[in-house]
């Protein structure tokens, strides 16, 4: 992936190596949910995220972090995800506004390691990257990406791009109106009827992640040979069922949050090849 030619953004705060103030003791629901489920899979619950950790345990754990560097970071890691959110904003201004008609306020990425806090609770590397929507930020460790290549072997720059990409993917949902209408639903049903909804919202973000590809393909020429399927086994990897199996030894589909690996490829797929926000309508799509 040509990501070098890609401007960066400044939209970043680097808190990598500022630790969690007040130690970790405090951390959100949101850290523990996701403790006691697969490890490392991409993104969060959105059912945590989209209620906010705070309002699932009854009251505010958000403490105010303290302000990490601002800007785009120097070391190559950190530049790449500025550059890949860089060019989320460029696609995004664009796009949005002309196949929707909303104008794109771009969220905010924090680069953190070990924990950190945000507004939707507690942050541990072990949750993955997450999209919170109460702060519009997106949260990462960058040491996920090591992760991804060791635990799944699915690595590769556009691979990483795509990880961030659907993180920006749930903030695209947030600006359409979405993810409010979701956690309102879903304080109305069931659980398995709120997984559905949570496996929806994220396959519409795989989707989303896959727009923002055609466009910046077509714009930047940014896709190289081999991209699109470091893409696609990144998706397989990171499949509920595939998890499943790999962690206990059977599948539960009614258990899903994410969706399976079929799925994820799938809708992947759908945005990179129709680069079309309609086509990643999950909610209304009578196969998932």
């Amino acid at each position: 992936m040509r990501w070098e030619d890609f401007r960066t953004s400044s939209n970043v705060e680097d808190r990598r190596g500022m630790g969690l103030p007040g130690g970790a003791g405090g951390l959100g629901i949101g850290t523990i949910v996701i403790l006691g489920l697969i490890g490392w899979a991409l993104g969060i619950d959105p059912r945590i995220l989209i209620g906010g950790a705070e309002m699932m345990s009854g009251g505010s754990g958000y403490q105010q972090q303290q302000q990490g560097r601002q800007g785009t970071p120097q070391d190559e890691m950190g530049r790449f995800a500025s550059a890949v959110l860089g060019n989320t904003e460029d696609v995004w201004n664009t796009v949005l506004p002309q196949q929707v008609n909303i104008k794109y306020d771009p969220p905010k990425l924090v680069l953190f390691s070990d924990a950190t806090r945000s507004a939707c609770g507690g942050a541990q590397s072990a949750m993955g990257p997450f999209y919170c929507p109460l702060d519009q930020t997106v949260y990462i460790d960058l040491s996920f990406f090591e992760e991804m290549q060791r635990r799944f072997r699915a690595g590769g720059d556009f691979a990483y791009a795509y990880v961030l990409a659907h993180e920006v993917g749930h903030h695209v949902e947030n600006e359409l109106g979405i993810l409010p209408r979701v956690q309102e639903r879903q304080r109305q049903v069931g659980q398995a009827e709120g997984n559905q909804l949570s496996v929806r919202v994220e396959l519409m973000a795989d989707c989303l992640a896959g727009v923002w590809a055609h466009h910046s393909n077509q714009r930047w020429q940014s896709l190289e040979p081999g991209d699109i399927e470091e893409a696609i086994r990144a998706a397989e990897a990171i499949g509920d069922d595939r998890l499943q199996k790999q962690s206990q030894g059977r599948v539960v589909p009614d258990s899903f949050t994410h969706g399976s690996s079929e799925q994820r490829m799938r809708w992947l797929t759908t945005g990179l090849k129709t680069g079309q926000i309609q086509a990643c309508d999950t909610f209304r799509a009578s196969r998932l």
